[in-house]
C-alpha cells in the first residue's frame, strides 16, 4: 500500500511539473505573439489586433481554465518590463484576456466536444465584449488622455474619421471597441480549436 501511494505522489508531483512546463512553454509563446500587432481599416489605428490569448484559450481548454488565466498572467506581468503605459495597458489586456478563456475553458471542461467549445466560444466572447468596453469607457483612455496628454476628445476623431456615427466616448466604445473586440474573439476562437486538437497530440496535453 505505501509502494502505491508513492507511485501515486510521483505520477501527481511529475504531471503538475509537466504542467508547469506547458504553461511556461504556452506563456513565452504568448509574449512573441505580442509582438505582432496588426490595424484594420475599419478601425481608429489605436485598436491594434493580436492573437497572444490564443496559446491562453489552448491551456483552458486542454488543461483547464485555471492554465489559462495563469498563462494571461504570466504574458502580462512578463510584458510589464517593456510596458509604454505604466501597467494600464498590461491590466486592460490580462482583463479583456480571461473574460474570454475562462468561460470558454468552463464550457468546455463540463461538455469535451465542439458544441461545448463554440458555446463557451460564445459566452466568452460577450464577457470579453462587456469586459473590454467597460474598462475602455471607465479606465484605460481616460488614463491614456492623462498619461499623455492627448485628450479624450483626440480618441474620438480618430474614430469619427472612419465611423461619422462616432461623436463621444460612449458611441467609439459602443461602436469601436465593442465590434473590435467581437472580431477578435471570434479569430481567435476559429484557429483555436484545430489548434487545440493538434496541440493535444502535438504536445500530448490531457
Amino acid at each position: 500500500m505505501e509502494q502505491i501511494a508513492a507511485v501515486k505522489r510521483h505520477s501527481r508531483k511529475q504531471m503538475d511539473t509537466k504542467t508547469v512546463v506547458k504553461i511556461g512553454m504556452l506563456s513565452a509563446i504568448s509574449i512573441v505573439l505580442m509582438l505582432f500587432e496588426l490595424t484594420l481599416p475599419i478601425f481608429p489605428s489605436f485598436l491594434k489586433l493580436d492573437i497572444s490569448d490564443l496559446p491562453a484559450l489552448v491551456g483552458a481548454v486542454t488543461m483547464g481554465p485555471l492554465a489559462g488565466m495563469l498563462i494571461e498572467l504570466v504574458k502580462n506581468l512578463l510584458h510589464l518590463f517593456q510596458t509604454s503605459t505604466a501597467g494600464v495597458g498590461e491590466l486592460a489586456n490580462f482583463l479583456v484576456g480571461i473574460a474570454l478563456v475562462l468561460p470558454l475553458g468552463f464550457c468546455y471542461q463540463r461538455k469535451k466536444s465542439l458544441a461545448g467549445y463554440l458555446q463557451g466560444l460564445v459566452l466568452g466572447a460577450a464577457c470579453m465584449v462587456v469586459v473590454a468596453c467597460v474598462f475602455n469607457y471607465y479606465i484605460l483612455i481616460p488614463a491614456f488622455s492623462v498619461a499623455f496628454g492627448t485628450p479624450v476628445a483626440s480618441f474620438v476623431e480618430m474614430a469619427k474619421a472612419i465611423n461619422p456615427h462616432v461623436v463621444d466616448l460612449k458611441t467609439l466604445v459602443v461602436l469601436a471597441v465593442g465590434p473590435f473586440n467581437l472580431i477578435k474573439a471570434a479569430l481567435i476562437g476559429a484557429i483555436g480549436y484545430p489548434l487545440c486538437k493538434a496541440a493535444k497530440k502535438i504536445l500530448s496535453l490531457h
